[in-house]
């Protein structure tokens, strides 16, 4: 699980960056983001301390924000922020004494995050809910009418790829068990995210010195 993450993810990033006009890249990194959003509910369901699983959560956002807005967006906050908003949701949820309650910190929660320049925005908290309570085809429904009114609402028909983890973790528990039990060593997981933007932001920031060198030689030598 946690190999496929980052691989579709690692893919992603770089069709965004070096080959923007292929799409290929996009629909296969389609498949990383149900798997984190998967991953932080499990990560909140069996954490020994959430308040340290904020605050990792936190240094990770914290540390992979600049090289995510050299890499892929100037002006945006990266991913683990939306992360990050959806776990306190589920901590507050998880306080109130009936989910009925929740209703008014989900939507402002969900106003919040459409409002700040978050990756995926609302988007990832309304999937980490449909993974946190939802079962089975009741999950898979949940994820296809999401993604349908994201398809309407933002044109975003790419995102409609990501409903193949989601039908392999709701409809085929043991494939997805045995998936889960290959883990990676826990500073892996966590440093991946920002480390891997460091570096394509390294190269592109390279590539664009080189690109602009070539021109000023030509510009030079007519």
């Amino acid at each position: 699980m946690q190999i496929i993450a980052m691989l579709t993810m690692l893919i992603d990033h770089i069709g965004y960056i070096f080959f923007p006009g292929e799409l290929a890249w996009r629909y296969v990194g389609r498949i990383a983001f149900p798997i984190y959003c998967y991953g932080l509910v499990q990560g909140h369901i069996h954490t020994s301390s959430r308040a340290r699983y904020l605050r990792r959560l936190l240094w990770i956002a914290l540390i992979a924000q600049v090289p995510y807005n050299l890499a892929l967006d100037p002006g945006g906050w990266n991913v683990v922020f939306t992360l990050l908003l959806s776990a306190l949701v589920l901590v507050i949820l998880d306080k109130l004494p009936s989910l009925w309650f929740g209703i008014p910190v989900v939507i402002a929660a969900v106003f919040l995050m459409d409002v700040l320049p978050l990756d995926y925005n609302a988007y990832g908290l309304l999937l980490v809910l449909i993974f946190r309570y939802a079962r089975s085809y009741w999950q898979v429904l949940a994820h296809l009418v999401l993604n349908g009114f994201y398809l309407f609402y933002s044109g975003w028909l790419v995102q409609m790829v990501s409903i193949v983890p989601t039908l392999f973790i709701a409809l085929t528990p043991g494939v997805w068990g045995f998936l889960e039990k290959k883990r990676l060593p826990r500073w892996v997981w966590w440093s991946f995210y920002p480390a891997h933007l460091a570096v394509l932001a390294l190269v592109k920031i390279l590539i664009f010195q080189n690109w602009v060198t070539i021109e000023w030689r030509s510009l030079l030598t007519l």
